[in-house]
């Protein structure tokens, strides 16, 4: 009797190599469907604020809409101390299963809402509600991602190994972009507004299925699978965390400096410069998409050098490198966006001086204008128009300067005369397709992205690296979703709302500069080197 024998194709065990690919695919793949899902949000952002929220003040529309994008990332600190609590107890696979299906459902509800025109507040109140889901589930999902690859990684390659998990955040914003554009490009504008704006959201839900089968398929991490064979699992991993003080000081290092950098910049040049040229250069909502897309591009080889640059020369300089190039040319690169995107305006800007004088002209965009002088202000944030406030009995704006052969003055609140002496000022309502340099537009976005790429190339292995195993997965995802969320993610929102306060569009860009300053300073004193530091420990 002869017995049979298997083929080696089909007996043999998967070879390391195998299982490492097919690791990388399935975290890649659902991190990338977290970020299309959480940055289609963002590409939406300016035509949420009038589908969502009433429609009397545009200015404070766009606030609210850019605040409940901030919202969900807010919560993603919850998220992370639920989701890596668990990771750390119950295992990393499980807990990564979890989270795709919570921001899969979060995602596919937002494209069922009903808009503020049909059901009024409880419109904002259900978006809210999902965006909070949606937060908390990408808290748990980064740390997670984040651990999973890594502990998989080969041990002389884990920097360029794992630095493609960062490259599913701009490729998010890519596919959630360019499906905007085309959306805009096959649907009027009444069509898009009206159910196209859905589109993304709905097809989210097969993303969902596609990620969820390839992580079911996936098995434990070995750290973690080694740790439990030994009775080594941490019962409270994120008390355990706060009691051992070596921990507590890398996870404030992670949050003050390598977390706060990478997510300043990756929102300051991924979200906050499409809202940059679309409502305060006047870019076509089409070009400015383009654009920045175009820009975005470059990370991908960019990101894959610089993780493999940091398993050459070490993961300290690499990341000290971005958030120094980001911190001295966030400023320029801003106003070189206004200079090249729209010529007449900064002109306008530079040589005309425009002066609003009166009394109670304490203008919020989270009220409503009631004074003439609010008004007036309300106006100018919603034109782009910088202006410098002086306190005076009567309510008067005046425009002039060397620009201008006379000077305009327009007594009260007169929106059709304020608008008319801004115009005869030089003052342009768009811009002017024929002045916009495009190639100078891409080349100036490719500095933020060279300084994105220093930072997250190195960045998914140094984060866990950085931590003991037991407690890695709460060590990481807590202080990163603090500071993505806090720091980084409410950025856009800080910067326009100290903008219009400050009457310049380029006043709030200070915001993360002056942090990306302090995460520079942090690094340089107290940022170790992990370059082949042991995961079993």
């Amino acid at each position: 009797m002869n017995t049979p024998t298997s083929s080696p194709a089909h007996s043999a065990a998967p070879t390391a190599t195998a299982v490492q690919t097919k690791v990388a695919i399935a975290a890649c793949f659902g991190t990338f469907l977290e970020w299309y899902d959480f940055l289609t949000f963002a590409a939406l952002a300016s035509y949420f604020g009038a589908l969502f929220f009433p429609p009397e003040n545009p200015v404070a529309g766009l606030l609210a809409s850019l605040a409940t994008f901030g919202v969900g990332m807010v919560v993603r600190p919850l998220g992370a101390a639920i989701f890596g609590s668990l990771g750390d107890r119950i295992g990393r696979r499980r807990v990564f299963i979890a989270t795709i299906v919570l921001m899969g459902i979060a995602t596919f509800g937002v494209g069922l809402l009903p808009t503020y025109a049909q059901v009024g507040l409880l419109a904002p109140a259900l978006l809210l509600a999902l965006r909070l889901l949606q937060g908390m589930a990408m808290g748990g999902e980064i740390g997670g991602a984040v651990v999973y690859l890594t502990e998989h990684a080969p041990a002389n390659r884990r920097g360029i190994y794992t630095s493609v998990l960062q490259l599913m955040g701009p490729l998010g914003i890519m596919a959630s972009t360019f499906q905007v554009l085309l959306l805009q490009t096959w649907l009027s504008d009444a069509e898009f507004r009206d159910w196209g704006w859905r589109v993304p959201f709905l097809l989210s839900i097969l993303l969902l299925a596609v990620s969820l089968k390839s992580r079911l398929a996936l098995h434990e991490s070995p750290v973690f699978a080694q740790l439990r064979e030994k009775n080594g699992v941490a019962r409270t991993p994120l008390a355990d965390c706060f009691r051992d003080r070596h921990t507590l000081g890398r996870m404030a290092l992670l949050f003050f400096c390598i977390s706060a950098g990478g997510s300043l910049l990756f929102f300051s040049s991924q979200v906050y410069s499409t809202v940059f040229l679309k409502n305060v250069v006047k870019l076509d909502p089409k070009d400015a998409g383009a654009i920045v897309m175009v820009a975005t591009l470059a990370l991908f080889p960019l990101t894959i050098f610089c993780g493999w640059l940091s398993d050459r020369i070490g993961r300290r300089p690499v990341l000290l490198a971005g958030l120094l190039i980001g911190f001295v040319s966030l400023l320029p690169v801003f106003s070189g966006l206004l200079h090249f995107g729209n010529p007449a305006l900064e002109r306008f800007q530079r040589e005309v001086r425009v002066e609003v004088r009166g009394h109670a002209c304490g203008y919020s965009p989270f009220g409503k204008a009631v004074s003439d002088c609010e008004k007036i202000q309300e106006l100018f944030a919603r034109k782009g128009v910088n202006y410098t406030l002086s306190a005076d009995a009567a309510v008067s704006i005046k425009v002039g300067g060397s620009g201008t052969a006379i000077d305009f003055n327009v007594a009260g609140f007169d929106a059709v005369a304020i608008e008319r002496a801004l115009i005869a000022a030089g003052w342009p309502e768009k811009a002017d397709p024929a002045q916009i340099d495009r190639t100078m537009l891409i080349l100036l976005l490719l500095i933020p992205v060279i300084a994105v790429a220093a930072i997250t190339g190195p960045q998914t292995a140094t984060l866990a690296e950085l931590f003991p195993a037991r407690t890695r997965y709460s060590a990481v995802a807590l202080p990163h979703n603090l500071s993505a969320g806090w720091i980084g993610g409410l950025s856009p929102f800080f910067v326009t709302l100290l903008s219009v306060q400050a009457g310049s569009a380029l006043a709030g860009l200070w915001y993360p500069v002056a942090l990306l300053g302090m995460a520079a300073v942090v690094g340089l004193l107290f940022l170790p080197e992990t370059l082949n530091a042991r995961l079993d420990r």
